[in-house]
């Protein structure tokens, strides 16, 4: 009532309500936040500049393919794609404040050194020349062909490329001024080849602590943070509990399924009224396309590739023998044997003929009734006369082969060539040449030798998952509810002692970040919704909720643990990482003040203090190990400390040390300064463009909004 009467003493504030209803009803939501809120279509910006919503996507688009084609997952590449476009906008402004320009002379005179063309011979003539008129007349033909997928895929690739050039060419112009003075070399000479004789007495931080236990406390983790704030700079995280409830078939679920593939291979389909089955059928194929869980392959496989099941009784069985029913994992199998036959391994040469428009055209303008006519005539002389084979590789569209003589090398029934090809070698004897036609072009084959190889089997295989039935899967969710309910309103500890105490599959990933894709200890389709909802805006430590994994009736509890925003890392969600280097350095300061106290005169007295023994090391600076460990400090103190004196304690990496030098005794290195000099410049170098990068980054104002308006999930546009 109080709004109400509000509104009515101030009719302004209603026609305004009522615009804005208005410009809800007639704009898309879209427009209203660009109005009112964050673009959608800007994801960040670095230091002023727009990441876009498409630039970002097409960052993602070019990891994704490079994925695929090294057989690498395509998932999970959105924060990688996220930092590259932020590196990549960084290296950009700083190209610019040089002054530098990339033209587009430019780059086409560097394509040839970026990764993407440089690893791939065919880019190349046989003198070692980059084909760059060639590569320049595909895209011509791209731009002209209408294809406009393949043209928009060509502009992402483009512009990955030019922040690559941008970059070779950036660092190249800061690293030409790091450069390395005649002293620094003699520095560097100098340690290299002395060493230091010591004798120590070193106090093991894990001994100690084994006889003086010391617990870190979160003001100790914080403590350590604020000594080191840049390497605990983080972006938002989340700390989760999460319980995983998997929805796995019962015994019941497992005979259920035994009895189901018995009825298909003794008994009888249900849509044929139960007379045919699978000893029965007349059509091996097609009842297994039809019956079973995974597809029938018609393919003939060596015996290693055959399921365990069958692999130790197979060579002696007879052609249209069955096995089974037999268990392979989550899968019941009954296996017939259709055929055996040895595996022939061909070697064959090619000449392949394109022509405009197929997967091999490259820079081809013949037509396909062109292409089949040269073909047809290279095989009619070859046939003749298979010593001319070579001399007409120069029409061949396969560069690697033609520079091998056309040869292919070995290859059998397995080798992952296009059928035709395979299908020719199968069915010709050796001295063959024919002409066979595939998505590639025409191929003229000539098959110059056959030998027989290993027996290999072709398979009927009828499958059938075992999958959890619904009756399993409401026991999972009765006890997911139960478990949830259990923990409503309960502490962390609650949370994950109920769980413990129940044998549930418990994990606890302290640092999610929005965009990491999976959860650490789960792994399922399900993890990047549970993501997005522990980033809402409105989630508060303590809050649960309980997911369900599509396809598996799996559920995930998950429990807010901690919410870290962007800034500096929480010390609990670090714990694990620095709680170690945080002992060491509790137990150093505790150790180190024991031996000042005691001011000793002699390392044997240190040495009776903590009941360790003296020993003797020879160290250098540049490789400081001593007994096994790292040292650094230690072989600075040996260098820093008078002969026959001994140091104030070191807090060491794995113990703290008190060090008397002996002497100290150089050992001349292999190497003179002007081979010491380019090394050091080079590595000076190499750090320098590290560094830089990383002070670009550190510097700049980067403004990350994907949280805000990526919303559940991200439209590829």
């Amino acid at each position: 009532m109080a709004v109400l009467g509000e509104i009515r003493k101030r009719p302004w504030l209603l026609m305004g309500a009522i615009a804005v209803a208005l410009l809800a009803f007639l704009v898309n939501p879209q427009s209203l936040n660009k109005v009112f809120g964050k673009n959608p279509d800007v994801l960040g910006k670095v230091n002023g500049d727009a990441i876009t919503r498409e630039a970002y996507n097409d960052q993602l688009f070019v990891l994704q393919n490079q994925a695929k084609q090294q057989g690498q997952p395509d998932t999970g590449l959105e924060e990688q794609a996220w930092q590259m476009m932020v590196q990549s906008k960084l290296i950009e402004q700083q190209f610019k404040k040089m002054g530098l320009q990339l033209t587009d002379d430019m780059f086409w005179s560097q394509l040839q050194f970026d990764p993407m063309f440089a690893k791939n011979k065919e880019n190349f003539d046989e003198k070692g020349n980059f084909k760059t008129q060639e590569i320049k007349g595909q895209i011509d033909d791209l731009e002209k062909s209408g294809n406009i997928e393949g043209l928009n895929n060509w502009k992402k690739v483009k512009k990955a490329i030019e922040y690559r050039m941008m970059a070779r060419q950036l660092f190249a112009n800061v690293s030409n001024g790091v450069t390395t003075s005649k002293k620094e070399v003699g520095q560097m000479v100098k340690m290299r080849d002395e060493n230091a004789v010591i004798d120590f007495v070193k106090v093991d931080y894990n001994t100690y602590m084994q006889k003086n236990p010391i617990k870190v406390t979160t003001e100790d983790l914080a403590a350590y943070i604020k000594k080191h704030p840049i390497l605990f700079k983080t972006d938002a995280s989340r700390n989760l509990g999460l319980v995983y409830f998997p929805a796995s078939p019962s015994a019941e679920d497992d005979a259920e399924t035994l009895k189901e593939i018995t009825k298909l291979y003794t008994g009888g389909t249900d849509a044929s009224n139960g007379t045919e089955n699978f000893q029965n059928t007349k059509n091996d194929s097609m009842f297994v396309s039809l019956n079973s869980d995974l597809q029938y392959t018609p393919q003939y496989f060596a015996l290693n590739q055959l399921p365990l099941g069958v692999k130790d009784k197979i060579a002696g069985a007879s052609v249209g023998q069955f096995f089974g029913p037999y268990k392979e994992q989550n899968l019941y199998v009954v296996t017939k044997l259709l055929d055996k036959k040895p595996s022939d391994s061909t070697l064959s040469r090619h000449i392949l003929i394109s022509y405009k428009g197929n997967q091999a055209a490259g820079t081809a303008t013949r037509t396909k009734e062109e292409a089949k006519k040269l073909a047809d005539s290279i095989d009619a002389v070859v046939k003749a006369d298979p010593s001319k084979f070579t001399e007409f590789l120069k029409y061949s569209a396969d560069p690697n082969s033609a520079a091998q003589g056309g040869s292919v090398g070995w290859t059998t029934p397995a080798t992952p060539f296009v059928k035709p090809y395979l299908d020719f070698l199968a069915s010709h004897g050796k001295g063959a040449t024919g002409v066979v036609e595939s998505p590639y072009g025409y191929h003229i084959i000539n098959i110059e030798d056959k030998k027989s190889g290993a027996m290999t089997y072709k398979l009927a295989n009828l499958v059938k998952e075992i999958k959890s039935s619904d009756k399993t899967e409401n026991i999972v969710y009765r006890n997911a509810t139960k478990f949830i309910q259990q923990v409503q309103g309960k502490s962390f500890n609650d949370f994950a002692n109920i769980a413990k105490k129940n044998n549930y599959k418990f994990s606890n990933p302290k640092q999610v970040k929005r965009f990491d894709g999976k959860l650490q200890g789960i792994g399922t389709d399900q993890d990047s919704d549970v993501i997005v909802w522990a980033f809402d805006k409105d989630r508060k430590k303590g809050d649960t909720n309980i997911f369900t994994v599509e396809g598996t009736g799996d559920k995930i509890v998950a429990y807010v643990n901690g919410l870290q925003e962007a800034g500096t890392a929480d010390p609990e969600s670090v714990r694990d990482q620095i709680e170690p280097l945080v002992m060491n350095e509790l137990l150093g300061k505790k150790i180190a003040e024991k031996i000042n106290a005691a001011k000793p005169t002699s390392l044997d007295q240190v040495a009776k203090m903590f009941g360790v023994a003296k020993s003797t090391a020879t160290v250098n600076v540049l490789n400081p190990l001593i007994a096994g460990a790292m040292e650094p400090k230690v072989a600075g103190a040996a260098f820093g400390v008078g002969n026959n004196k001994i140091s104030k304690p070191v807090e060491g990496m794995t113990g703290v040390y008190v060090v008397q030098r002996k002497s100290v005794e150089t050992n001349k290195q292999p190497g003179d300064e002007k081979q010491m000099t380019e090394s050091i410049s080079k590595q000076n170098s190499q750090q320098f463009v590290q560094a830089f990068l990383k002070s670009l980054e550190d510097n700049a104002d980067i403004k990350d909004y994907r949280i805000e308006v990526m919303g559940k999930t991200q439209t590829q546009q």
